[in-house]
Parts: C-alpha cells; structure tokens; sequence
C-alpha cells in the first residue's frame, strides 16, 4: 500500500489544532459560568458589612442588600430586601440567598426565627466602635466568605490607616473643640446624640468632645439642654428630610440661635454611612471630621 510521507505529520497537526479547539472552548465555557451572576448567592444585611465584602473583593458574590447599604454605588443595582430592622421573612427569602451577613441588630427577631428555620446560614456581625472593633468585623466577614486571606490583608491596611488618622487628630484636652451631632430636628426639637453612640465614638476619635454626655444613645433634648451644651460645631448627616434641615433655619431654631456654633455658624455635614458604619472607610471619616474641626487652626 502506498503513502503519503506527510500524511502522518499532517495527522499529528490536525489532532493537535482540534484539541487546542476543544480545550479552549471548554475553557471559555468554564469562564461563563465562572461569571458574578453565577457566583451570587449572598444577602448582605448593613452598610458596613456590605462594604467590607466589597473591599474583600467579593462584590461578585452579593446577590441582594438592604436598604442601608449604599456603598460601593453599585450595590444600588442589586434587589433590596428593606431596611434592616424591619425585615421581612418573605421579602429575604425570594432572593434566594444560600448566606446572609447581618450587622447586629437586625430584625425584627420573629423574622430571623422564620428565617433561621429556613435553613439559611446567616452570620451576625458585631457592631463597632473601636479600631478593634472594625477589624473583627472584617475578621469575621471574611470567614464567613472563606477568604480570610484577603481578610488579613485588608485588616492590616485598615489598621495602619486608623492608626495613622487618630494620631493626627491627636490634641490637647484644652484645645478640642465641642461637637454636637443632631440626629434629627422633627417637630423643631432636637434629636441628639450622647455617649455610647457611632456619633460619639467618631467625634472623640477624630479629636473632638460630645457636647452632650448625660445620657446614653439618641434621644430629643430640651432647648435649654442644647444651650447648656454650648456646642462650638453641629454635626449632621448629610441626606434629606429631618436630616437636612437647612443651615439658615437649623441656626435660627431658639435652641440653637444662641450657642457657640450658631454664632459662627460652624457645621459639618457627612455622609451618614461614612460617619456613623464603622467599617474600611472609617478612618478617612475621621481625617475628614478632624479636617472640618480644625480647618483654621482652631
């Protein structure tokens, strides 16, 4: 039988050229359902456990959040399941999530019994108001999304970041400047923070005083309170209705025409989940703050 010298070679080549074909189409078929879509399956419940999972890098796997997690933007794209301490069991349930990371506190607690009975694993995540705090908060998303590689390493940049905020905010007891944090000014009453608070713990870092400290949480004070108060910067979040109550009428309200901060009329406003969550971006919370504070060297 007769052959052709190259009809071996050619037959190498061909099966070779085929199977290069098939290994990467299989490869490319792989990357499709190696897609953030596919990959979904997490329900993030808390501003800052939804931004600690994207500075994990796993952004990819969020399937739904709740309506306090507006960071990175955009998780706005991704079905809201309602504010978090009003959830709904149905509402959480129909995204289909096989994880839920919550902040504490969310609820109400009949909920995440119906929930729990789902068989849904769901992860607490502690709130924070330390540099300690904030860490073990990354420490335990980062478990719960079985990257706790990345979690060590983004623990440490957020640390060296904290550290190196609050030494520059750093300064003498008789030189820090009194802050008031209005929460809400509904019914013309002002709604402020005292002690135990993400309010307060932030002023006091970025080296500032709560001038208001005889009370714990959030609660509405009297006019005569706020003057005794004698706040020399009002701090407010920096979003609508009660909250973003014009300058020109916050300092004409009687209980705060006639403090310190009315006369200079010295507020700041932030974002409320940069200033109050507690998460990686705080420390850039507290070099803003500290920058609002003392901006003139005051």
């Amino acid at each position: 039988m007769r052959h052709w010298p190259g009809k071996t070679a050619f037959r190498t080549g061909l099966c070779a050229a085929f199977c290069s074909t098939f290994l990467a189409i299989a490869l490319n078929a792989e990357q499709r359902t190696d897609t953030p879509q596919a990959q979904a399956d997490v329900l993030s419940i808390g501003g800052s456990v939804t931004e600690i999972i994207a500075a994990l890098g796993q952004a990819h796997r969020l399937k739904a959040r709740d309506t306090t997690s507006s960071y990175p933007p955009s998780v706005a794209n991704l079905p809201d399941v309602g504010y978090m301490r009003a959830l709904s069991p149905e509402g959480v349930l129909s995204v289909g999530p096989s994880l839920i990371l919550s902040e504490e506190g969310a609820g109400p607690p009949q909920a995440l019994d119906v929930i729990r009975a789902a068989n849904i694993e769901l992860v607490e995540v502690p709130d924070a108001l330390s540099v300690a705090g904030i860490l073990r908060k990354i420490e335990i998303v980062g478990e719960a999304l079985a990257v706790p590689e990345r979690a060590a390493g983004l623990m440490a940049e957020v640390e060296a970041d904290l550290v190196a905020a609050l030494a520059d905010a750093e300064r003498p007891e008789n030189g820090k400047r009194r802050v008031l944090f209005v929460l809400s000014t509904q019914g013309g009453k002002i709604n402020a923070s005292g002690t135990g608070t993400a309010a307060d713990a932030l002023i006091r870092m970025a080296g500032g005083v709560n001038a208001v400290s005889g009370y714990e949480g959030y609660k509405q004070i009297t006019d005569e309170a706020v003057g005794l108060a004698a706040p020399d910067v009002i701090l407010m979040m920096d979003r609508g209705g009660d909250h973003g109550l014009a300058d020109e009428e916050l300092f004409a309200m009687p209980a705060v025409r006639l403090t310190p901060a009315a006369q200079t009329r010295s507020i700041v406003r932030m974002d409320g989940l940069l200033m109050l969550g507690f998460g990686p971006r705080t420390a850039q919370a507290v070099q803003m703050l500290n920058d609002a504070l003392y901006a003139k060297g005051t």
